[in-house]
């Protein structure tokens, strides 16, 4: 049975995509710890992040830089946070937080809840900058 990751890149279920290419998907976190927050995956499913093929590995981080680069460009924070935590889904993923605090990149804090209209502004603006 497919993974709930791989039934959101197959848009099987609604997601607000920020980017998408043959190998890798891009989406808002629907419960962010910041607004912008952006879950990346790889399109073949891998359980555990360090069992990734080198290549689809090497691929996996530059297709995450190219949305990191685009997050700095479109949401006002002084970095992007990176978390691999990979116990929630079973499809490997890497978290990109948008951060002016530490705390921002906190997983124990509350989530939060956008309007589906910011969040597809969001997502859309993401998209916009991505080179």
């Amino acid at each position: 049975m497919a993974t709930l990751f791989s039934r959101i890149a197959a848009g099987e279920i609604p997601s607000y995509k920020v980017a998408e290419d043959d190998n890798f998907f891009a989406f808002l976190d629907i419960s962010p710890l910041a607004p912008g927050h952006t879950l990346v995956i790889p399109k073949k499913e891998v359980d555990y992040i360090f069992d990734m093929e080198g290549e689809l590995y090497k691929d996996f981080w530059h297709f995450a830089m190219k949305i990191a680069r685009a997050m700095k460009l479109s949401i006002p924070c002084l970095k992007v946070g990176i978390a691999v935590i990979g116990l929630e889904v079973p499809h490997a993923h890497i978290h990109l937080v948008p951060m002016n605090s530490l705390d921002d990149i906190n997983f124990s804090k509350p989530k939060l809840q956008l309007p589906a209209d910011e969040m597809a502004s969001i997502a859309g603006e993401i998209s916009r900058h991505i080179k």
